[in-house]
């Protein structure tokens, strides 16, 4: 026992091997997770490093294979599902592949994602994975020769994961339009991410098909903060929405809130339909329509493409476009004849 005051020593993955009875090269790879080791001795051996509290040097392990064994994963807001569920299966893959994920926060801003990518490359990550801002981060890591990927928007030229949001923007237009309605508004709060702009390609595009002219007045383009107010105007404007396209589901949830103060019910006076099929959409009562994406398929999909990246530096630059699928419930209906009669707000 360590005299009072005095440090014990770290514990090594010789001592992990003493512990468990069996050889270094067995430890190695029971800890590891690579190559071959009998259930029951990898089961000692892992029981043995958690009793004596041994933790893998990820840094020494890169050092000594002349490589970082360590990803970096940047997300906006980990307090939405869709960027939890992608961190998900960012870090199962990572796993799978044998490295370690470390995952950031950045706040969604500029500023927040280039304090994030300083200190990832201070830790000298093998490569990262982000969800953009801006074009700032992406610059920021190649100009270091920092591997990147961008996943769900994009703002250069490299490797990116996306969805499908044009097609998928279509479909649930297109949804509203075969229900009956002919006054679809769109509502979004930021214009500089590829998100909204290919989702509001979409949506132009089903009623330009439909042989309708998209209405400039029943396009909502505000800051998070102002999305409220905007949308109450909306929904008690002369516009007279019978629909409402949400670009995420913050947005959808601002005007589910909306709808409720003003007395609009969904869906016999407004349907709504959104993208992100949050938690939230289906214990509502009417549950929301919503563009389910496959949030943990995105990451796991961005770390694959990272991976290759980092084995092949000189490779051309490569999309991977996953599709959404449009979950049908009870928040959309075709629309009243009278349509929604003019409100104060």
């Amino acid at each position: 026992m360590s005299a009072p005051g005095e440090r014990s020593a770290r514990v090594t993955m010789k001592d992990v091997a003493r512990s468990a009875g069996v050889s270094l090269s067995t430890t190695s790879r029971a800890l590891s997770g690579s190559g071959y080791v009998a259930e029951t001795v990898r089961i000692r051996v892992r029981r043995a490093a958690d009793e004596l509290g041994y933790v893998v040097d990820v840094t020494a392990r890169g050092l000594k294979q002349r490589s970082s064994l360590v990803i970096g994963v940047m997300v906006s807001d980990l307090r939405s599902s869709f960027y939890a569920e992608m961190a998900s299966g960012a870090g199962r893959r990572a796993r799978q592949a044998g490295y370690t994920m470390m995952l950031v926060e950045d706040g969604g801003n500029r500023l927040g994602e280039l304090d994030a990518v300083n200190a990832l490359v201070g830790l000298r990550v093998a490569g990262v994975v982000l969800t953009p801002a801006s074009d700032a981060a992406a610059d920021f890591l190649r100009r270091r020769r920092v591997p990147v990927v961008e996943v769900d928007r994009v703002f250069g030229d490299g490797d990116a994961v996306l969805n499908d949001d044009r097609a998928a923007a279509r479909a649930a237009t297109e949804h509203l339009l075969e229900l009956g309605h002919r006054r679809i508004a769109f509502v979004m709060d930021e214009t500089e991410w590829s998100t909204a702009r290919e989702r509001h390609a979409g949506y132009v595009e089903a009623l330009e098909a439909a042989g309708l002219v998209p209405e400039p007045s029943l396009v909502v383009t505000a800051s998070s903060e102002a999305v409220t107010d905007d949308v109450r105007r909306l929904l008690a404007s002369s516009a007279d929405p019978t629909a409402v396209l949400a670009v995420n589901s913050s947005i959808a949830e601002r005007i589910w809130r909306a709808a409720a103060e003003l007395g609009v019910g969904l869906p016999d006076r407004l349907s709504l339909i959104a993208f992100d099929d949050a938690r939230w959409m289906r214990i509502v009562e009417p549950g929301v329509t919503a563009v389910a994406q496959d949030a943990a398929r995105l990451g796991a999909e961005a770390v694959s493409m990272l991976i290759e990246r980092i084995s092949d530096p000189g490779r051309e630059p490569v999309r991977v476009i996953v599709p959404a699928a449009i979950v049908i419930r009870g928040s959309t209906a075709p629309p009243r004849a009278a349509g929604i009669p003019a409100r104060t707000v």
